[in-house]
């Protein structure tokens, strides 16, 4: 049993203690209020009628007995004895002589004479439990009430490890950059006799989900090492200077456990550029990266203690904390490729019951942008809609409807539209089809739906065939085409406009907008950047975009944007009125059996080919 356990019980005991007296003490003075019926005064005039037999004196209460056998009680003042108090009342002593009424003095009880004393040695007893007891917590106690600046980080011995490397899959880069410190930890000699040293830290940077954690956990298991982990926000709290103790304290512990490894999680909590916070250059998150920064200068490399850090915003952190000496080694996770999602797919398939037509290859060509997070939520989801449906296995429909789910959200079949709304959904959704179907820049299409998925009326899955780094002109404005074949096609069949395509609009107005002045692909304003984004690094967030050009330049991007727009806009028009027979086809499709599949859109409508109607996207501008 922990210390922290013996202090909860004693407090406990103790305030039991104080309940049971306290309540033994009231209920005694409960009890001698309640018994009071005559005042000594009533009683005095009794014993010179010659009405009272027989008085019992119990300190500092009466008990009467009268001649003609009635009971009952009285009460005396505490100061003084019963006589004199009856003497003081006029009656004499011919009048209190035995033979008129016998008077019977009764010795104090012994819980009389106990809950007397503790009631004046009582609150001195509480007092000195207090003391003792803060006194004890001081000193070490296994309380968090007095150990504020002790560090919060969990310590993992790696006896026995829950992950490993064979664990994570898809980063085979990072990987080998830290099996490298692995096995520095492993086997020392072999580096040090060539004069190499021990990385003092590792900087893991990547989008959120890419496995930044996961890979720490693994370094931990494969070392065989001490592993602290604690997250950034552990470090700071309301009081002062609590966070840079708490500092001390971890690489205090991580020196005596030498060799072992330092995680720390979200370092951008505390590693901020100093200067930038709201509280000027003295608040206590400062304080903390001041104290961090000198504890990982002053390691010696006979320590063999090596940081860990996680980020996902690796550009507000500290240039003190990134330069080397501190983390000497900075490991990217991208987002993975087909192979690294495939790879990822294995590894958490693991143990689950796969269908016969399950092809973790097409999965992984079918998830393109997916980190591992996603993945592991895609294949949980998949297992939990097997299990819905009562089946024995996860099937290849498992996994596409899981794949929707985590792109698009859970479907909403119960939401009532009236027909009307469904015949212009049914035909936003089709312009979306054929106007990324006649084009060969844009993505193909997997699947159409004019079921409620999230926050949609209906959705068009359009996923890249491969993987993609490089982003052309000619693909952007493809996609801008197909974003706006939607809004296009309620034109061109009903002659009207709907607010459907809010979101549409938002996006293309975005990319026409990043290609002017983030990409260089206008011909009007040439290969420039315009505007930089000014950010306040301690909060993190883009506030404004500093515009470091002209009142006529701004003039010329505004119209360069809409140029952009409304020639995409006209070209889904034009492309949907050249295949309007197509357009009517799929729509009644759609409006008959809710889903059309790649499958069935081959037949409806065949990709075209620049030989037979493809139509590439104009160069123009």
């Amino acid at each position: 049993m922990d210390s922290g356990t013996n202090n909860r019980q004693s407090i406990i005991y103790i305030l039991l203690f104080v309940g049971i007296i306290t309540l033994v003490f009231y209920s005694f003075r409960q009890q001698a209020i309640s018994s009071e019926e005559l005042t000594i005064g009533e009683l005095a005039q009794d014993i010179k009628s010659g009405l009272v037999k027989r008085i019992v004196v119990d300190e500092d209460e009466l008990k009467l007995t009268f001649k003609d056998d009635r009971e009952g009680t009285s009460q005396k003042e505490p100061d003084a004895t019963f006589v004199q108090q009856l003497r003081e009342l006029g009656v004499t002593a011919e009048e209190l002589n035995p033979e008129n009424v016998i008077i019977e003095i009764k010795p104090p009880g012994v819980w009389v004479g106990v809950i007397t004393v503790l009631g004046y040695i009582l609150p001195f007893i509480m007092i000195a439990g207090l003391f003792w007891f803060v006194f004890r917590q001081a000193r070490g106690g296994g309380s968090a009430a007095m150990n504020f600046g002790q560090s919060k980080a969990r310590k993992f011995t790696g006896d026995n490890p829950t992950v490993t490397f064979d664990d994570v899959a898809g980063i085979p880069e990072a990987k080998e950059e830290l099996f490298e410190v692995v096995e520095f930890l492993r086997e020392p000699e072999k580096f040090m006799s060539l004069g190499a040293r021990i990385p003092k830290g590792v900087l893991l940077m990547g989008a959120p989900g890419t496995g930044k954690t996961l890979l720490a956990k693994a370094v931990s298991g494969e070392a065989g090492v001490p592993f602290y982990s604690i997250s950034g926000s552990e470090f700071v709290e309301m009081f002062v200077g609590v966070g840079a103790s708490r500092v001390r304290d971890l690489f205090d512990k991580a020196k005596n456990d030498s060799p072992c490894i330092v995680f720390v999680d979200e370092i951008d909590a505390v590693g901020r550029h100093r200067g930038a916070g709201l509280g000027g250059s003295h608040d206590e998150r400062e304080q903390t990266l001041n104290q961090i920064l000198v504890e990982m200068d002053g390691f010696d490399t006979d320590t063999n203690v090596i940081i860990v850090a996680a980020t996902n915003r690796p550009d507000v952190l500290d240039p003190a904390l990134l330069r080397p000496g501190r983390f000497d080694r900075r490991v990217i996770l991208d987002r993975p490729d087909m192979r690294g999602r495939e790879a990822i797919l294995e590894v958490h398939a693991r143990g689950k019951p796969l269908a016969p037509d399950v092809d973790l290859k097409i999965l992984a060509k079918a998830t393109p942008g997916f980190v591992g997070a996603d993945l592991e939520n895609m294949i949980n989801e998949a297992a939990i809609l097997a299990a819905r449906r009562g089946k024995k296995a996860i099937e290849h429909d498992d996994f596409q409807e899981s794949i929707e789910r985590v792109i698009a959200g859970p479907e909403r079949k119960s939401r009532l539209i009236s027909d009307t709304e469904k015949q212009i959904i049914a035909y936003h959704e089709a312009g979306h089809a054929i106007t990324a179907r006649s084009l060969p820049e844009a993505d193909h299409v997997h699947k159409i739906s004019i079921i409620a998925r999230g926050q949609t009326g209906g959705y068009t899955l359009i996923l890249p065939e491969t993987d993609r780094t490089l982003v052309s002109r000619n693909k952007i404005l493809a996609d801008m085409v197909s974003l706006l074949g939607g809004r296009a096609a309620e034109e061109v069949v009903f002659s009207d406009i709907t607010s459907g395509a809010s979101n549409d609009l938002e996006r293309v107005t975005k990319m026409a907008r990043d290609m002017v002045t983030r990409l260089g692909m206008s011909s009007v304003l040439g290969p420039m950047v315009y505007g930089k984004k000014d950010e306040l690094i301690f909060l993190g967030k883009e506030l404004t975009e500093q515009r470091d050009y002209s009142e006529s330049v701004a003039e010329q991007i505004d119209i360069e944007v809409k140029q952009l727009v409304s020639d995409a806009y006209q070209r889904a028009k034009d492309i949907l009125i050249e295949r309007r027979d197509v357009l009517e086809i799929l729509a009644e499709k759609l409006l008959e059996q809710e889903t059309v599949d790649s499958s069935e859109l081959d037949k409806i409508f065949p990709v075209p080919t620049p030989k037979d109607g493809g139509m590439p996207v104009k160069n123009s501008k």
